[in-house]
């Protein structure tokens, strides 16, 4: 069963896109079977990875959203060998509004995802910038989400308005939707205030914020127009290697993660041992 990850944050231009893109290319080159599902309607992260729209005007996120087609008829091969991804374009739109009148709208993701699950270790969303019903569908479908934040003064915008959304899902959709981090994107180590508003984000979120930053850089900004991840466009950049980081960041924490679980599993019953050692007590007096 693969791990979903939802990559959002309904303020444009914080890195959103390019760090789904990346991430994903990442964990590819990590021999990790990845899948980078394209939920923006304007399609930039499926330009990223060198698709050219008219090879999927009939087959893309839209048409298994709207139950045209099945979702793996809508997932195409890129450069990478472990990396595929399900494009979209500006079809996409019109999904929110041809699916209000659907039963249970907010679980088309999820059902279409469910087709492939077992075929990927990873599936990232890359989320539009809005709370809108493909957002909630991404929410609904993921088992956790990262948010990427800009490090300016309005990067907390917004932010309170995310996470109360994703409070409500909880509550009421997919009560195993975890924050896998936030994602500090756009630094700049050479202005004061990059430095003091990633010092003030960390001191607020602990542990939640991502050990690794994103920092501004040339290259990350140049290939997208080549339709390639950073790190087939320059794997000596700082660019791709801040996101080699951040996917063997996350790599770690999943394996922590896993660690704990079996931990949980395997160990031992406390209460029914103290029993046993009492009764063992009791036989040698």
């Amino acid at each position: 069963m693969s791990k979903i990850i939802a990559m959002a944050n309904q303020k444009g231009g914080v890195g959103k896109t390019t760090s789904a893109i990346n991430l994903a290319a990442c964990l590819a080159v990590a021999e990790k079977r990845t899948l980078l599902v394209d939920l923006d309607p304007q399609g930039n992260a499926s330009v990223g990875l060198g698709l050219d729209k008219s090879q999927h005007e009939d087959g893309n996120i839209y048409h298994a959203l709207i139950g045209k087609e099945p979702l793996k008829k809508a997932i195409y091969k890129t450069e990478l060998p472990h990396l595929d991804v399900a494009p979209s374009d500006n079809n996409l739109i019109g999904a929110e509004i041809e699916l209000v009148s659907v039963l249970a709208r907010e679980a088309k993701l999820k059902n279409a995802l469910a087709t492939v699950a077992d075929d990927y270790d990873f599936i990232i969303i890359d989320c539009p910038p809005s709370l809108g019903l493909l957002t909630l569908n991404a929410f609904n479908a993921a088992n956790g989400f990262i948010v990427p934040l800009q490090t300016e003064y309005y990067a907390m915008e917004g932010l309170a308005q995310l996470m109360n959304t994703v409070r409500l899902i909880r509550s009421s959709l997919n009560p195993n939707l975890a924050m896998e981090g936030i994602l500090l994107t756009m630094f700049d180590s050479r202005v004061s205030l990059h430095k003091q508003v990633s010092e003030e984000i960390r001191n607020h979120f602990g542990s939640d914020v991502f050990e690794t930053i994103i920092p501004r850089n040339v290259k990350l900004s140049e290939s997208p127009s080549f339709g390639k991840p950073v790190i087939l466009y320059d794997i000596e950049s700082t660019g791709s290697k801040a996101y080699l980081s951040l996917a063997k960041e996350l790599l770690l924490r999943e394996r922590t993660k896993a660690a704990q679980k079996l931990e949980e599993k395997t160990l031992p019953d406390v209460p029914r041992i103290e029993r046993l050692d009492q009764q063992l007590q009791s036989q040698l007096n």
